[in-house]
């Protein structure tokens, strides 16, 4: 890892909250599978596959993976038959709570202009 984009990555994660948090939760499913939680609890996989519609379940696997492997996603597998596992938030993933709804609240209020704008065009 010591390539020069591998080095300027490690200096603004290291310098930057705002590059360390989107690096925590940028790209396609994480801010849904997040919200999903935000909003429901404690999920089972089957129920966060429903409610993240689009995502495949390779990579909605990979994604709650990489959150519980960044504490902010806890998986919680149970001994019965059959196998049932949930998730949840953790302590850390709660933090995140009022900054989801802050991003979605602004994301809510300026895609419908971002709709009329492309309508117009």
């Amino acid at each position: 890892m010591n390539s020069t984009n591998a080095i300027n990555e490690q200096q603004i994660l290291q310098s930057c909250g705002m590059a360390y948090t989107l690096s925590l939760v940028g790209g396609r499913w994480k801010p849904a599978i997040l919200w999903a939680l935000v909003n429901n609890g404690i999920l089972r996989y089957g129920q966060l596959r429903k409610i993240v519609a689009g995502v495949s379940e390779r990579v909605l696997a990979t994604q709650l993976k990489e959150l519980e492997g960044d504490g902010l996603v806890e998986r919680m597998a149970y001994a019965e038959v059959p196998p049932r596992v949930e998730y949840k938030l953790t302590p850390l993933g709660q933090t995140m709570e009022p900054l989801l709804h802050s991003i979605s609240t602004w994301g809510e209020q300026h895609k419908e202009q971002k709709a009329l704008q492309q309508q117009e065009a």
